[in-house]
């Protein structure tokens, strides 16, 4: 039996590649600038309200950026310092309203900015599908995130775990010589499975949340 979560989830990203597409395909002059305005509505699938939930982001971002100022400021000799987000609903809003490019999720952009400006490599590891690769990247730089890595699943990793496969992204960037100072995500599937000195979840209201 699918679950709401996982349906919801498949959901958001047949809405995400369908606007994607119909972005990619305007004439070439159309700047990003143009693109509608997001509805920071609640989705009917979702029971806590826009607001809410921004307040209780901005919560876990006020435990988080104390941690990496103090982090950054006692870097190991030849340390290169990364932090890894999850997309849906951390990085970006996605369950609340649709549009394209997908509007940032402030109170960790906020917190975003403030590492790439200090020296710290922003990755994304997330369940989305490959094909939706170009326009999460796209999405990502828009909306003022400095991409240095972006793991989507290709076409096996759809039938694997997806907190073993998000665990293996972030030993691999491990593995290119960084030290992941920090992971950020909405869901346990995000944060579990180690390679990060500390997590901090987002909300997720029991599932609510993709």
């Amino acid at each position: 039996m699918t679950s709401r979560r996982t349906w919801w989830h498949r959901a958001s990203l047949v809405a995400v590649s369908a606007t994607a597409l119909l972005a990619m395909a305007a004439p070439a002059d159309a700047a990003p600038a143009d693109a509608a305005p997001a509805v920071h509505g609640t989705s009917s699938a979702v029971s806590v309200d826009y607001a809410t939930w921004q307040r209780n982001c901005q919560a876990v971002m006020d435990q988080a950026l104390p941690y990496l100022q103090q982090r950054t400021a006692q870097p190991r000799p030849g340390e290169k310092q990364a932090i890894v987000f999850d997309i849906d609903n951390t990085t970006l809003e996605t369950d609340f309203g649709f549009s394209y490019p997908q509007p940032a999720n402030k109170p960790v952009l906020e917190v975003a900015r403030w590492a790439q400006q200090h020296g710290v490599a922003l990755f994304f590891v997330t369940a989305r599908p490959g094909i939706l690769y170009t326009p999460t990247q796209w999405n990502l730089t828009y909306d003022g995130y400095q991409v240095s890595g972006l793991s989507v699943r290709g076409l096996f990793d759809l039938f694997k775990d997806v907190a073993a496969y998000k665990t293996a992204q972030r030993a691999a960037i491990e593995a290119k010589g960084y030290t992941i100072i920090a992971n950020i995500g909405n869901s346990a599937t995000d944060l579990s499975g180690g390679h990060a000195e500390r997590t901090f979840k987002l909300p997720d209201y029991d599932g609510q949340l993709s």
